[in-house]
C-alpha cells in the first residue's frame, strides 16, 4: 500500500517556546517535528495530526481522556508543496514526486512525557525555537518553527 502524498507537520511546543525535535531512525542526525501522511484520503487533517502525535510521541490529544486537550492543537492554515526526497519516494505510487504538507501547532505542558516510536525515532530533545529551527533538516519544518512566535495562542 502506497503512502498518500498529503501529510501533516505538527510543531509541538511549550509556553516558553521550547520545541520538541526527534531524530529519525532511518536517517542519522535528521531532526524533525512530528510528520505523517493521511491513512486514507477522507481522513480529516486534524485527525491525522492527532494520530501522528500519538504514534510518534505517545501524547494523546483529545477532548476527554487526553494528555493534552484538542483545543491546544491549532491548524495554522499553511500548506507547503515540496519534492519528496528520493530516498523516500519508493513509499509512494510510481510517478508521485510531490507532497502537500499541512502545518499545525500543538501547545503542551512543560514536563509532558514523551514515548518515542522506536521504529521511527531514536531520541528527542527540547530546544528553544530558534535552535530547533536550525537543527531541522527540512526547510519547511524550520520555517514553521520560526513562525511559532507569530502563530501561538498563549
Amino acid at each position: 500500500m502506497y503512502k498518500i502524498p498529503e501529510s501533516v507537520l505538527v510543531v509541538i511546543y511549550t509556553e516558553d517556546l521550547q520545541v520538541l525535535l526527534m531524530e529519525r531512525a532511518d536517517k542519522h542526525d535528521y531532526w524533525q517535528s512530528v510528520t505523517g501522511s493521511k491513512d486514507f484520503p477522507e481522513e480529516a487533517l486534524a485527525m491525522t495530526a492527532m494520530r501522528e502525535v500519538a504514534e510518534e510521541t505517545g501524547i494523546i490529544v483529545a477532548d476527554t481522556g487526553g494528555i493534552v486537550p484538542a483545543s491546544n492543537l491549532n491548524d495554522w492554515h499553511v500548506s507547503n508543496v515540496y519534492e519528496i526526497y528520493p530516498v523516500w519516494r519508493h513509499r509512494y505510487a510510481p510517478g508521485v514526486t510531490k507532497n502537500t504538507e499541512h502545518v499545525f501547532g500543538l501547545l503542551v505542558p512543560r514536563m509532558t512525557p514523551i514515548t518515542l516510536a522506536p521504529r521511527e525515532h531514536l531520541q528527542c530533545k527540547w530546544l528553544p525555537y530558534r535552535e530547533a529551527a536550525d537543527a531541522c533538516f527540512s526547510p519547511s519544518n524550520a520555517e514553521a518553527i520560526l513562525q511559532l512566535p507569530h502563530r501561538v495562542k498563549l
